[in-house]
């Protein structure tokens, strides 16, 4: 199959502006198919630049879920368009309308422009002002067309990623590839978190978030292969921005990678599912009970 490249945009919003962020983001896919990728990642929540109100700030909450946008709206038919004319898929993210309350969403458009899957974020922040976010259910894959061939694609969004059962999840439906907007400071325990998910699951993952001063930046990508054939351990870092905007390249190479999973031990050849049980299980027990987490 070859080399699958994802452009990692790392920016700063003009937060509610979205005529500024849209200008913006298309701005940095332009930017991103001149340097070869196949895949443009967003931060999260890119429209409105990942704003949201206090809870108790009732005026704020009416204006913010005024800034939620229809999956099938001219923001992302936008973006849909400029896949199309670039011939590359973007991975956009957004504030999407839904019933009762907004989502926080990421949609994933082919090189054709089509919309291959939409998700939800699942994991909400729920001890903050995600408490006002409609939560997701499920985790979608997908395959994608690229110039190189078909890949299985899912994406998990920011506070997913600190969850092993996100990536487990999508890596039980196949993903090869995780597409991960972010918009939090990605300090060293975050990043090796993340780097976990890709060791464990043998899948690659790519991670895009807002640069400094709104964020970090700190984007950051791993190619999911932990050992080479003779099992000398390897960096599977492809990448790690530093703090400024930019567009960071991630080169994943899907024939190595699929190699890898044929013949390691990770990912789901050695799980013991039926000794799992309470993984399911609704009940919390001290020291973990919170009177605002939803499940």
């Amino acid at each position: 199959m070859g080399t699958v490249r994802i452009a990692l945009l790392q920016m700063a919003s003009s937060g509610y502006d979205q005529e500024a962020n849209l200008s913006k983001g298309e701005a940095f896919c332009r930017q991103a198919r001149e340097m070869g990728a196949d895949i443009a990642l967003f931060p999260e929540m890119w429209n409105i630049g990942y704003s949201l109100p206090l809870p108790e700030d009732v005026d704020a909450r009416r204006a913010w879920a005024q800034q939620a946008i229809a999956t099938d709206g001219p923001f992302v038919t936008h973006f849909q368009k400029m896949a199309q004319e670039l011939q590359m898929a973007i991975a956009l993210t957004y504030l999407q309308k839904w019933e009762g309350a907004p989502r926080n969403a990421i949609s994933l458009l082919d090189r054709h422009g089509a919309q291959r899957l939409t998700y939800a974020k699942v994991h909400t922040c729920d001890f903050d002002r995600e408490i006002a976010l409609t939560p997701g259910y499920e985790f979608p894959v997908c395959s994608l067309d690229t110039a190189a061939g078909e890949v299985k694609v899912g994406a998990m969004i920011c506070f997913d990623r600190e969850f092993p059962e996100s990536a487990r999840m999508l890596m039980l439906k196949g993903a090869e590839l995780i597409l991960t907007p972010n918009a939090c400071d990605l300090e060293q325990n975050r990043l090796a978190q993340f780097r976990t998910r890709a060791m464990e699951n043998m899948v690659g993952v790519a991670m895009a978030n807002y640069a400094a001063p709104q964020e970090n930046g700190h984007s950051a990508a791993y190619d999911g292969i932990a050992f080479e054939e003779d099992e000398r351990s390897r960096d599977m870092c492809l990448v790690e921005a530093g703090g400024d905007e930019g567009v960071y390249l991630a080169r994943f190479d899907l024939d190595r990678l699929r190699e890898y999973r044929h013949r390691e031990a990770w990912g789901n050849a050695y799980r013991k599912p039926r000794c799992y049980g309470l993984l399911t299980s609704e009940v919390v027990q001290p020291p973990f009970l919170r009177a605002d987490a939803r499940r």
